[in-house]
């Protein structure tokens, strides 16, 4: 079977899906970075997170939500209070951690090429420890400190979600448009090398080899050091 044809295949099996995820839905910061990898027939989404506060507790068994051993205390994916994380660290029977998650995005790709406008790398988070044994070891102020600290992680995370969509969408532009003039190019060559066997050659106008040099030295120098992206290819044996 063709792969692209598998390829569209998988994709439309995979987005047929219910969202299983704790909220239900795609995240209303990343509905339009989403929409534009699933509106490509090379791309599709299989999970993301816009980025998100939260406050776990490790080691409980308590009656909140369990994940990979641990009890969410508190999740929000705005900027949080310091009065909501001081009522949730009454939970704490265990480590009570507040963390700062960034733009989580993960990314079926048809192919290798497809994957490499993806590949962008990020450090922009935040993991402190408050408790131990249900103990708190910091001050209030320390706490307050710390929420303004993921506050401002937050803001700058939606920043740079807004950066990369822009960066993203820029980048496929060209790519299109390189894959459209590419083939003209060729054909352009051809007429020219065709030309050369009745006159002689001429240097000045054997300029088809320059210009696509030139469009691949632009895709070259498109940088993305934004949010984390997780890109899968496609495998072979599927």
């Amino acid at each position: 079977m063709d792969r692209s044809a598998e390829f569209r295949r998988w994709k439309a099996q995979c987005l047929s899906k219910a969202d299983l995820s704790r909220k239900g839905s795609v995240d209303e910061d990343v509905v339009e970075l989403v929409q534009l990898l699933n509106g490509r027939e090379q791309f599709f989404t299989t999970s993301s997170c816009a980025g998100r506060i939260i406050l776990l507790d490790r080691g409980i068994n308590g009656s909140e939500v369990q994940k990979q051993n641990c009890c969410w205390l508190l999740v929000t994916h705005k900027p949080c209070v310091k009065d909501d994380v001081i009522v949730a660290l009454k939970k704490a029977n265990g480590e009570a951690i507040l963390k700062f998650e960034p733009l989580v995005l993960h990314v079926q790709c048809r192919q290798l090429q497809d994957a490499q406008i993806l590949a962008v790398r990020s450090t922009h988070g935040l993991e402190v420890p408050l408790t131990h044994k249900g103990k708190l070891m910091v001050t209030e102020e320390y706490i307050n400190f710390l929420i303004k600290i993921a506050n401002q992680k937050m803001e700058e995370n939606k920043k740079r979600i807004e950066r990369f969509y822009n960066c993203l969408q820029h980048a496929l532009e060209k790519e299109t448009i390189s894959m459209i003039s590419y083939p003209k190019e060729k054909i352009k060559e051809k007429n020219n090398s065709s030309y050369t066997h009745k006159k002689k050659r001429n240097p000045e106008k054997a300029c088809g080899k320059y210009i696509t040099e030139e469009n691949n030295k632009e895709l070259e120098n498109d940088d993305h050091d934004d949010p984390g992206i997780s890109v899968t290819i496609f495998p072979e044996d599927y």
